[in-house]
């Protein structure tokens, strides 16, 4: 019993380090240096007590699952808390045939800000929308545009910072 709550205290160790793993990276990729440095003291620290329990105890069957299962499951674990944090900005291009103008004015009302462009595709003349939200509000974003032009081509792109210009309230 003894050694298999070990392999559980490795596997809650390496789950927890791993997942701020995850947030490091997410803070450094967005520019967010001193808490990327303290999430990564924290996170390291962490590390080095799971490790050492492991080598410690290599011949444990329990410690070495414990470390593996802890990394796979703090991945998916950040990576779910990364989703569902949705910390930054994104910007949405909607380039549309035809419904530029009502795509517009919906997202307008919705409390967005839009650049307007007009384009040529590869047929016809499109119009291209641009607009730029927290990661958070992406979805309402979306589902307007599935409201208004669910053949509309979209792209979301991921952005490191804004700098001044117009942002929603909400």
């Amino acid at each position: 019993m003894e050694l298999f709550l070990g392999g559980l205290f490795v596997f809650a160790l390496r789950l927890t380090d791993v997942t701020l793993g995850t947030l490091r990276i997410l803070m450094t990729v967005r520019g967010r240096k001193w808490l990327a440095r303290l999430i990564g003291f924290v996170e390291v620290t962490i590390f080095v007590a799971a490790i050492s329990q492991v080598v410690r105890n290599v011949g444990n069957v329990w410690n070495v699952l414990g470390y593996a299962s802890g990394f796979a499951i703090g991945t998916m674990v950040g990576m779910t808390l990364e989703e569902r944090l949705a910390l930054g900005y994104t910007v949405v291009r909607i380039i549309s045939s035809g419904l530029g103008v009502e795509l517009g004015e919906s997202v307008r009302r919705a409390g967005f800000g839009v650049t307007q462009v007009s384009g040529r595709g590869m047929r016809e003349a499109v119009d291209i929308r641009e607009i730029v939200v927290r990661r958070a509000d992406l979805p309402a974003v979306l589902q307007i545009v599935n409201q208004v032009d669910n053949k509309a081509f979209v792209t979301v792109e991921e952005t490191r910072r804004v700098y001044r210009g117009w942002r929603s309230g909400k």
